[in-house]
């Protein structure tokens, strides 16, 4: 993939990978909810059980409290019922009315709640009555056999007479008592049960809570407010839908209203009277500890929410940090900044993380430090030798050595230079150099460096080679054959260009010279300067050697003397060689006149 492409690729892939929400918002999320959750619920659970327990407990006590009134009504009734049977234990005798009649005056003594009573011997005739209100009558002898408190006397000995509201207002009950022998008679009492008050008015219900008495049709019998009493059948409507109600339920409280207020309540029905016993209590104060509970709950809620909210603050602030610390990072490595660290001090796997980065940060640096001396080792090393030299420092140091020094030097460049227009200058030399660079490349040779149109290339220095003549030679050869190739098409264009080579072998001083920032690999001697001279006295398509390397190549590569010449610097002359070429490119037709101007340059 080129480096453009991976760019768009990067690019692309940052724009797909935006995040629609934050790690932030993700991490506080969370943990908000992973600590509000089970608080939430262990509230809710906690809240139920309670109202559960608590509503099992108002059970309890309303009943105990209603089941103690029915006892007390009982006992109510009870006592009227054996005062009342005192007073029929003897038969009725010519004569003793008025100790029948003394008993009775003695029973509403005794007993405040009856009213009056009618004594009744065995026919049922009415012998005496007695009353707090009326005038007392003895002897009256109205027959009374057919009313149906005699009857129910009779046949059940106790007869608890229906609830009745003298002048709309007080309840009235009479209850009827027979004698154990039938001569005894019966015995009538007309009771005030506006005394059960005292039995209702006693009973306390927490602080508000009471208990009130109905009939079996739902009538108000007695209440702690006596003036709901006193209001007859017309104020009972309430109570009877209350005692409806609580009727079709098996003894649990239930919530209902009460004149418009919520209660709780529960019924106990007193069988001997058919009466039922309603405790009942208000809503909001049987479950006030319920309330209160929920309120303790709902603060801790709210203290646990705001606890939440910081942690979950806290926490994810501690996540999401040190990870746009990473990506940061990652970004800056990205654009190269390899010397940017990442400082993360969690004691966890983010710490390591960050500790794994910065040594890839420090890899990648080195790297890249590495990455860049190869390319500038590239600029004169062939790039496998480049390599092998970024291994071992100790080659580009300075030292003797013998190399060989090859000079390549384009003929009728400057003549070319002169007239040509600089597009055309610079088209030949890119296609001058990339030949040169490719044959450089592939015999690993150093390219010490591009002068104008001359080249100078180094063999066994400063990777060594077996035999180096012979290398630097098939190299020269080489060099000829891809320059001409370019130069036929350079003449064909009208360009008379030509190329030549010196080759030179010796002992030279090699290493690396420059400043900091500017470094090249270089040598130094005679060797160098005889392989320019060489180069300089070389024709187009010739390549020239002094004696070592014709002597090193002698059995390999077939080599001319061209005679002894003087050499500047050298105080006697010296043979030349010329290599023998059998596979140079075939000239083009329209290019012998190009040569024959490069042979007169």
């Amino acid at each position: 993939m080129s480096e453009g492409s991976a760019q768009e690729s990067l690019t692309g892939y940052r724009g797909r990978t935006s995040p629609r929400r934050s790690l932030f918002y993700k991490y506080f999320v969370t943990l908000f909810v992973a600590a509000l959750v089970p608080l939430v619920l262990g509230a809710a659970v906690e809240a139920s059980f309670g109202y559960r327990d608590q509503r099992r407990h108002i059970s309890e006590v309303l009943q105990a409290e209603a089941r103690g009134a029915a006892s007390r009504i009982e006992a109510f009734t009870d006592e009227i019922r054996d005062q009342l049977g005192w007073v029929v234990q003897f038969p009725w005798l010519q004569g003793d009315d008025d100790l029948h009649r003394i008993d009775a005056l003695r029973l509403l003594q005794q007993v405040p709640a009856i009213v009056s009573v009618s004594l009744l011997d065995e026919t049922g005739t009415e012998r005496v009555f007695v009353s707090r209100l009326r005038l007392n009558r003895t002897g009256r002898g109205v027959d009374m056999s057919a009313d149906p408190a005699v009857i129910g006397a009779r046949a059940n000995k106790v007869w608890y007479g229906p609830v009745q509201y003298q002048h709309e207002s007080e309840p009235y009950m009479r209850i009827a008592v027979a004698g154990n022998l039938p001569a005894a008679g019966v015995a009538v009492a007309e009771v005030n049960l506006k005394l059960i008050w005292d039995v209702i008015a006693a009973i306390r219900i927490g602080n508000t809570g009471h208990a009130i008495v109905v009939d079996d049709s739902g009538h108000l019998i007695a209440h702690p407010d006596i003036s709901l009493v006193l209001r007859g059948r017309s104020g009972s409507e309430d109570f009877g839908r209350i005692r409806h109600l609580l009727g079709t339920t098996s003894g649990r409280a239930v919530l209902t209203g009460d004149r418009g207020r919520p209660v709780v309540a529960l019924s106990v029905h007193v069988a001997e009277v058919g009466w039922t016993v309603i405790a009942m209590q208000p809503v909001l104060e049987a479950f006030a500890s319920i309330r209160a509970a929920l309120w303790r709950s709902s603060l801790l809620i709210v203290l646990g929410l705001l606890i939440a909210l910081a942690l979950a603050y806290w926490r994810a602030h501690r996540m999401s940090g040190p990870i746009k610390q990473l990506e940061e990072g990652v970004e800056r490595i990205g654009t190269g900044q390899f010397a940017h660290r990442i400082r993360i001090s969690s004691r966890d796997e983010l710490e390591q993380l960050a500790v794994r980065f910065n040594e890839m940060a420090s890899e990648l640096a080195i790297s890249q430090q590495k990455s860049v001396r190869i390319d500038r080792l590239k600029q004169f090393l062939a790039p496998q030798v480049a390599e092998l030299v970024e291994h071992s420092d100790e080659l580009l140091e300075g030292r003797r050595r013998e190399v060989v020094a090859v000079f390549g030097d384009l003929r009728g460049f400057t003549a070319f230079s002169a007239r040509a227009e600089p597009d055309s200058i610079m088209t030949v030399l890119r296609e001058y150099y990339a030949a040169v660079g490719a044959v450089t490349t592939r015999h690993e040779a150093t390219l010490i460096r591009f002068a104008g149109d001359g080249v100078m290339l180094l063999v066994n220095a400063p990777v060594a080679c077996d035999d180096p003549a012979n290398h630097a030679v098939r190299l020269a050869i080489d060099l000829q054959v891809a320059v001409q190739s370019v130069a036929g098409k350079w003449c064909a264009a009208g360009h008379a260009i030509g190329f030549g080579v010196g080759i030179a072998m010796g002992m030279a001083t090699v290493g690396t010279v420059g400043y900091e920032g500017r470094l090249d690999y270089t040598a130094l001697g005679n060797v160098v300067n005889l392989a320019s001279r060489l180069c300089g006295l070389a024709k187009d398509a010739q390549i020239l050697t002094d004696p070592v390397v014709a002597e090193g190549v002698r059995d390999t590569i077939p080599l001319l003397s061209v005679g002894r010449q003087i050499i500047k610097g050298y105080d006697q002359p010296l043979e030349i060689f010329a290599v023998v070429q059998t596979d140079m490119p075939p000239k083009h037709p329209d290019s012998e006149p190009r040569q024959m101007e490069i042979e007169t340059l």
